[in-house]
C-alpha cells in the first residue's frame, strides 16, 4: 500500500501495466513489513508477511475508483491497518499502534531515500537554477537499490541500539562535591585493584585527582604494555540511579576517544547494567 504511493511520485508511466504495478506494490509492501517485523523483532511467520503484503498490493484498485484526497487518505489508513492485523495480530493497543508508525516511519526512509537519489541524478543546476536532464531512476534500478537500502538502515538501526545501550549516567559524590559524567560500559575493561578485588571506573583526567593524596597505585598489563593506574576511592558512585560501592575512580591514561563519554565502567557491572 505504501509502496503505491512512493511508485506514483517516482515513476512517470504512460501505460499502466496492472501485472507489473501489482508486483512492485507487492515487492515494496513486503520490504517494509519485513523490516518493521525486524526492528520490532516480532518474530512472525514468514506466510504472514507475505499475506499483509498482498493486501497491501490491492490498493491499485485504487486506480480505479473516483475519490477525493480525504477519502484516498482514509483509505490508506484502513489498507495500513489491515496490513498490519494481518501480519502481526493484535495484541494490546500499544503493540498495535507502534507497529504502525514503524510501518510509515520505515516507508518515509525508503520512500524518501529513493525520490532524494532519484531528484539528484534527474536534475542538474547552474548556481540557483535547477533543470531536468531527462534521467530517471527505473523500475529495475528501484527494486535493486530498495533492498540495498533497508539493509543498511537495519544495520546502522542495530548498530545505534547496541551502542545506546552501553551508555549509562554516572554520579560520583567526593569531598562534598557531585560529579556528573557519561559513562560506556566497556567489555574490555577488566581492571581490579589487586589488594581488594575492587573494579576500576577510568575516568578522563579530571579535578578528582587534583591534590589527592590518598593514591592507590594499581598495576596493569595489556599484551606488551604495563604501567600504573592512579586510582582515588570516592565517597559515593551512582550509577543509573543505583548506588555502587567497592569500586575505585581510576585516571586514564590515554584521553577517552569516543563521543561524548567521559569515563569507561569496568566489565565486571556488565550482568548488572544490560
Amino acid at each position: 500500500m505504501v509502496a503505491f504511493f512512493i511508485i506514483l511520485n517516482l515513476v512517470i508511466i504512460m501505460k499502466i501495466y496492472l501485472d507489473l504495478v501489482l508486483i512492485l506494490n507487492f515487492f515494496f509492501d513486503f520490504l517494509l513489513l519485513f523490516a518493521v517485523n525486524h526492528l520490532l523483532k516480532r518474530k512472525v511467520k514468514f506466510y504472514r508477511i507475505i499475506l499483509g503484503s498482498l493486501i497491501g498490493s490491492l490498493s491499485i484498485l485504487i486506480l480505479f475508483i473516483s475519490i477525493n484526497s480525504i477519502e484516498l487518505f482514509i483509505l490508506k489508513i484502513v489498507i495500513s491497518i489491515l496490513m498490519i492485523l494481518i501480519t502481526f495480530g493484535y495484541n494490546n493497543r500499544k503493540v498495535f499502534l507502534k507497529n504502525i508508525i514503524y510501518l510509515y516511519l520505515v516507508s518515509i526512509i525508503l520512500g524518501g531515500s529513493l525520490y532524494l537519489l532519484n531528484d539528484s541524478i534527474s536534475y542538474n543546476n547552474k548556481g540557483i537554477i535547477f533543470f531536468n536532464n531527462g534521467l530517471s531512476i527505473n523500475i529495475i534500478l528501484m527494486i535493486i537499490i530498495s533492498p540495498v537500502i533497508m539493509y543498511y538502515y537495519l544495520k546502522q538501526n542495530k548498530n545505534y541500539k547496541l551502542n545506546y545501550s552501553n551508555y549509562h549516567d554516572v554520579v560520583i559524590h567526593y569531598n562534598n562535591k557531585e560529579y556528573i559524567f557519561k559513562g560506556y560500559l566497556d567489555t574490555g575493561n577488566n581492571l581490579y585493584d589487586p589488594y581488594k578485588r575492587r573494579a576500576i571506573i577510568l575516568l578522563n583526567k579530571n579535578e578528582l585527582f587534583h591534590n589527592e593524596k590518598k593514591i592507590i597505585y594499581v598495576p596493569y598489563q595489556a599484551l606488551n604494555i604495563s604501567g600504573v593506574v592512579k586510582c582515588i576511592k570516592v565517597d559515593k558512585i551512582y550509577i543509573d540511579k543505583k548506588e555502587y560501592k567497592n569500586i575505585l575512580i581510576g585516571e586514564s591514561i590515554n584521553k577517552i576517544n569516543i563521543d561524548n563519554i567521559d569515563c569507561l565502567l569496568p566489565n565486571k557491572l556488565r550482568e548488572e547494567l544490560c
